[in-house]
């Protein structure tokens, strides 16, 4: 089979000889190679000859058979949360497969089968695909600023299109003009935002209407970036480790495919976002202090202290400055903070261990460049919000004395009496675990629980930089778009 550029891997054999397929099974690979869009990949990119030319079809072939194996991008900067292990099928035996076999177009299918949920993956990307085709849905309004539609309203501006627009994807909507906002409707909504992840309240407030009038075109993106991040994912590590879904919102710590604990977590907001990254958590701090970031300083606190610099001190943070060349504590209540602006901030904040410290009362110590961590948080309302990118950059744990307990499993005089003993003297203090864990924060905005595609928003553009790589480039060598991620 002569293959083209992207087939590199192939051996000697299968290099040197034809498809053997004829007639028919050549007409059918040539057929399921134009229909490569089933799998999220651009049938375009593979120049698949019209004119019946064995050896083109066999270069398309052998191109395409690579991507849907080992994904067509390779990498991408600022996304050490993705890792490929093409070893683990290897291109060469494929190649000989689809050279050798009557019908190579199931061979293609296989292949397309092969990722991790493929299948309903793939069946929503059909949806999707028939959704755009068709037009979309017509968007829904959003009324004034925070107004939600309520159970039983009558609006005829809003619940028409909402209707219609559930009718587009919930096949137990009846359409109509109808403009109360009744039962059955209600429970297509509940059973809309179930899918979301979001509170099952069936009020559609921004989050669910966000999400309502997302275009299908947007879902279908996703969902081809989801299908070709999981071709030729490399194993997970076969040691007990943390998982964070930064798009979801969601830690878990793994025991192979089993989730011994899962957690809400808060994330980095867009302006400051997670970086995706692999690491390894080695100790824990109790009583943390807050060496606050000068970011945060001059962006989050400044204006804190412009209106109450005696409340920030009781919330315990301390303002340091220079003196003849050494740091030395200063009054927050004898600065003039209006003639402090973020270009000129010569100060540096500090909050102190406390109940009011905004990493709480237990910090997970993670050592990488981007000063990243784990840890508790006095804010625990937030973790009731569906959409929880709030923080600037770290990540805030809804249980973490449940995650404490596993960390420190097996080490020998720590239990649930002495971490209190330790929290309830005030003093910062910490300890190395005795084994470490391996900790991934990634980037999956689509996963499938039960057999149903869950969701969530491109919230950093991640998607949509994979979706530009994925469409640009020669087959089975996607070059990075120019405008992709930036490195962290």
């Amino acid at each position: 089979m002569a293959l083209g550029p992207g087939a590199v891997l192939a051996p000697p054999h299968a290099l040197a000889q034809d498809l053997a397929a004829e007639g028919q099974g050549l007409d059918r690979l040539a057929g399921r190679l134009r229909r490569l869009d089933e799998d999220g990949l651009d049938p375009a990119a593979y120049a698949v000859p019209a004119d019946g030319d064995r050896a083109a079809l066999g270069r398309a072939a052998g191109a395409a058979l690579a991507d849907l194996l080992h994904g067509r991008v390779k990498d991408l900067p600022g996304r050490a949360d993705l890792r490929r292990d093409t070893g683990r099928t290897p291109l060469g035996p494929w190649l000989a497969e689809l050279a050798a076999a009557p019908d190579p177009a199931a061979v293609i299918d296989r292949a397309a089968l092969l990722p991790p949920d493929a299948g309903p993956l793939k069946a929503a990307l059909a949806r999707a695909k028939a959704l755009a085709a068709g037009g979309g849905w017509e968007r829904i309004p959003g009324g004034a600023p925070a107004e939600t539609i309520e159970p039983g309203v009558h609006d005829p501006l809003r619940v028409p299109p909402l209707r219609a627009r559930l009718a587009a994807t919930d096949p137990t909507v009846q359409r109509g003009d109808s403009p109360i906002y009744d039962a059955a409707l209600q429970d297509a909504v509940r059973r809309f935002q179930a899918t979301l992840g979001v509170e099952v309240d069936g009020r559609v407030g921004r989050i669910t209407l966000a999400a309502l009038n997302r275009p299908p075109e947007a879902s279908l993106r996703q969902l081809r970036v989801a299908l070709d991040m999981r071709r030729g994912m490399a194993p997970p590590p076969a040691e007990r480790r943390i998982e964070v879904n930064v798009p979801h919102g969601v830690l878990q710590v793994m025991d192979g495919d089993r989730a011994v604990l899962e957690m809400a977590v808060i994330v980095g907001r867009p302006a400051r976002a997670t970086p995706m990254m692999r690491v390894r958590l080695n100790a824990v701090q109790f009583n943390p202090p807050w060496g606050v970031p000068e970011r945060n300083a001059k962006e989050d606190l400044l204006p804190r202290f412009r209106r109450d610099p005696r409340a920030m001190m009781e919330k315990g943070f301390r303002v340091y400055g220079m003196v003849d060349g050494q740091r030395v504590e200063i009054d927050a209540t004898s600065i003039d903070w209006s003639s402090v602006s973020p270009t000129r901030f010569p100060y540096f904040i500090r909050q102190n261990a406390g109940d009011n410290n905004a990493l709480g009362r237990i910090k997970f110590i993670m050592p990488n460049t981007e000063d990243i961590f784990m840890h508790d948080t006095p804010d625990r309302y937030l973790f009731r919000r569906p959409d929880r990118a709030f923080s600037s950059g770290c990540i805030r744990l809804e249980k973490p004395m449940e995650l404490l307990d596993i960390v420190m499993e097996g080490m020998g005089g720590w239990d649930r009496g002495r971490v209190a003993r330790v929290l309830d003297s005030r003093q910062t203090s910490s300890a190395s675990l005795a084994r470490t864990f391996p900790v991934r924060l990634h980037y999956t905005s689509v996963v499938v629980q039960g057999g149903e595609v869950r969701m969530r928003s491109d919230i950093y553009g991640l998607d949509e930089a994979y979706a530009r790589a994925l469409d640009a480039g020669a087959p089975g060598r996607a070059r990075l778009a120019s405008n992709s991620v930036g490195t962290r």
